[in-house]
């Protein structure tokens, strides 16, 4: 198998395998807070506490994905189209 054919059928497969993924699971945990909804924090004896709400996921741990959000979108455009 030749080099370009190669590296077109690794980019197929990480495509394919991340539609997937989207299709199975839309959300993702949060990148910021890492999946807690909250920030730790640590008190004057270095003990662990929570922190604020994470403003990015609204507290829940958990965001759309960037492909479940483009479907989404282009699902939205092509539905407004065709009324």
């Amino acid at each position: 198998m030749s080099l370009p054919l190669l590296a077109i059928a690794c980019l197929l497969a990480i495509t394919l395998g991340y539609g997937g993924k989207c299709w199975l699971s839309p959300f993702g945990d949060c990148r910021k807070c890492h999946g807690m909804g909250h920030e730790l924090k640590t008190d004057r004896k270095g003990h662990l506490k929570r922190g604020r709400d994470c403003r990015r996921c609204d507290a829940t741990g958990k965001r759309i994905r960037v492909g479940r959000w483009i479907y989404n979108r282009a699902a939205r455009t092509y539905r407004a189209g065709t009324r």
